[in-house]
């Protein structure tokens, strides 16, 4: 297996991480804060259903899409090349979110921004998991969870504040604002690569972009077309078929975009696991939420957003407690299991939502989630990636990034298109199922709608609870010792965790 390139800058370790934390403190807020701009964006833009949605999901499809890719580019042309064109991608996306006037074209702007975000989110990781190694691996990439909490933390908070004060195009030049900085900083940020030829897969980087657009894509029409609509089933059938080539090109290519080694490891697959269950535990009610307590119960936007910091607060701090506990000898396996088991126990709890349901009986269930969101969010990049050598961070970074930014994907386009549908069968409108889903519950039955606005809610988050509850028992048997090597995440994890690696 090829090793570590020597041709690498030492830069100061500080500035390495201060840069690359900015990043994963931005995006997040991204992703968060537009969450609270949608039912103003819809109502300044005229737009409903998909297209709204579009603005959230785009961004996250072509971040999960493009992560993998990004992060076997790394390894091959340069880990800090792929952050920084990455950074000016998202300026530039964010930017141009900033000032259309159209949906069509604000969708295209946030795709851009998501596109750039791969770059930053696998580049980011693959270098402080080359800059670091054992016990400060682990607090480098505890501080790498603590600032993306920080980041969903205020994002809507932020945002809030500025769509009520100044409007939500202020929010994305914000956001511009900062990715210029992160752009600028990458001077500061030494390169280094796998020791090998530059040599793109490209078979593979085809198959897997688009088979997982056109998974995504499908899946987000289903509300709006039909669940067995050929606009659904086309697109999810051709994006299964396409993800099944690009399993059989990975086998065979000398040069692979995922080595499937890395699948094969149990172990790396139960982080794996755990870090696709952490969204599907958390994201739903993070990105849809907002918008219910501003239809349905008339919050504005800056308190809405003030209402989520009882789910987002948890993970300012808790990825660094999660890391010294697990730096302490605390088993990263119990931690693991313990955080889906709160995400399931908080999601079945919020089946307490209501119309005017008060903020204090939100703050037990969504405290709940957080805790489970912020205990493990900052160790399974580190546990995991002790798993694997050092000429294969990019690649392992890129494919960890790609199953949270899917997971994300994934989960709100299932959550925005199944509550539209639960709606649309109460109502028997889709266009009037679209309305409420957006937050648009005016007119004469608005106490109506909110109710059925809620029973959708709730069999959502009665499937969550199941999915989470499901998840903690897997991850907990991937994760058991196979013999007595124990993996922890100190400093010894490093060594073992690539012997374990090399003898599969």
């Amino acid at each position: 297996m090829p090793s570590e390139s020597p041709r690498t800058r030492r830069p100061s370790p500080v500035m390495t991480v201060l840069v690359v934390l900015l990043g994963f403190l931005t995006l997040p807020m991204s992703m968060s804060g537009t969450t609270v701009a949608i039912p103003r964006i819809g109502e300044d833009l005229h737009a409903s259903g998909a297209s709204l949605q579009w603005v959230v999901t785009g961004y996250f499809l072509t971040a999960s899409s493009l992560m993998l890719v990004s992060g076997s580019l790394g390894d091959l042309f340069g880990r800090r090349r792929i952050f920084s064109i990455g950074a000016a991608v998202y300026t530039a996306g964010a930017l141009g979110s900033a000032v259309v006037n159209d949906i069509l074209l604000l969708d295209l702007a946030r795709t851009l921004s998501g596109a750039g975000a791969a770059g930053v989110m696998a580049g980011g990781g693959a270098i402080l998991a080359s800059a670091f190694q054992g016990a400060a691996r682990t607090r480098a990439f505890a501080a790498m969870g603590t600032m993306g909490g920080i980041g969903l933390a205020i994002g809507p908070t932020f945002s809030g504040w500025m769509v009520g004060g100044l409007g939500w195009r202020t929010t994305f030049g914000v956001f511009a604002a900062a990715g210029l900085v992160i752009l600028l900083g990458t001077v500061f940020i030494g390169e280094s690569r796998a020791d090998r030829s530059p040599k793109v897969d490209r078979p593979g980087v085809a198959s897997f972009i688009g088979g997982l657009a056109l998974l995504m894509f499908g899946i987000t029409q289903g509300a709006q077309a039909g669940w067995g609509s050929p606009r659904v089933l086309g697109p999810v059938g051709a994006g299964i078929l396409l993800l099944v080539v690009f399993a059989a090109v990975e086998r065979r290519s000398a040069h692979p975009v995922l080595d499937l080694t890395l699948v094969r490891d149990r172990r790396f697959m139960g982080w794996s696991l755990a870090a696709l269950a952490v969204p599907v535990g958390s994201s739903g009610v993070l990105v849809f939420l907002p918008t219910y307590l501003q239809g349905v119960n008339g919050l504005s936007a800056r308190d809405a957003g003030l209402s989520m910091l009882m789910l987002t607060a948890p993970v300012l701090f808790l990825p660094a407690a999660g890391g010294r506990l697990v730096n302490r000898g605390i088993p990263a396996r119990l931690l693991a299991g313990l955080a889906l088991v709160l995400l399931a126990g908080g999601n079945a709890w919020l089946t307490v939502l209501h119309p005017g349901i008060s903020a204090l009986a939100l703050l037990g269930p969504l405290l709940t989630i957080g805790v489970g969101n912020g205990l493990v969010v900052g160790i399974i990049d580190a546990q995991a990636m002790s798993l694997v050598e050092p000429a294969r961070v990019g690649m392992a970074a890129g494919f960890l990034n790609t199953v949270k930014g899917g997971a994300n994907a994934l989960v709100v386009a299932v959550v925005g298109a199944v509550l539209t549908s639960l709606i649309q069968a109460r109502t028997g409108s889709a266009e009037l199922a679209g309305k409420i889903a957006a937050g648009d519950l005016s007119g004469p039955a608005e106490a109506l709608h909110a109710a059925q606005f809620t029973d959708a809610w709730h069999i959502v988050l009665w499937s969550v609870a199941a999915l989470c509850a499901l998840g903690a028992v897997t991850v907990h048997l991937l994760l058991a010792p196979a013999g007595p090597v124990k993996v922890s995440g100190g400093a010894d994890s490093s060594r073992t965790g690539r012997t374990l690696s090399a003898k599969i």
